[in-house]
């Protein structure tokens, strides 16, 4: 499995296709829309991120010392970032999570094209998946 700045170099790479901001929310709902579905029994409201406009639900799952996530969204855009940060985030160790660097976030210029709401969704989405690699680090 790729390392975290190997798959955030990737996202950049494929983001890095597309000039135009259409072409990359577009990327962001397809990458969405790939995701597959949260199962019912996981959209409680245990799993959803507070400080997000839309409804996001994240469940997280330790397997095998590593941490997997699986979310789903209401809203498009938002699934597609979800599904970005599952992309980088997923499959990995409680400690590779809490310390990676998610760079990638500011160089696609994610935060500058989101509104602030989205913005600040973002945060609390990361903020959620370090709080589960906290919780698993520690058992």
């Amino acid at each position: 499995m790729n390392s975290i700045n190997e798959i955030q170099d990737e996202i950049i790479t494929e983001f890095g296709d597309f000039d135009d901001w259409m072409d990359r929310y577009q990327l962001l709902i397809d990458l969405g829309n790939e995701q597959a579905p949260l199962d019912e029994q996981y959209k409680t409201d245990q799993n959803l991120i507070e400080g997000c406009q839309s409804r996001v639900w994240l469940q997280a799952d330790y397997v095998d010392g590593k941490v997997i996530f699986n979310a789903e969204s209401d809203a498009l855009i938002v699934k597609g970032i979800i599904a970005l940060l599952i992309k980088v985030l997923s499959g990995h160790t409680p400690n590779e999570i809490l310390n990676a660097d998610l760079y990638f976030i500011d160089k696609i210029g994610l935060k500058e094209h989101l509104s602030p709401t989205r913005s600040n969704g973002l945060l609390s989405m990361v903020k959620q998946m370090r709080m589960y690699a906290l919780a698993y680090s520690l058992k």
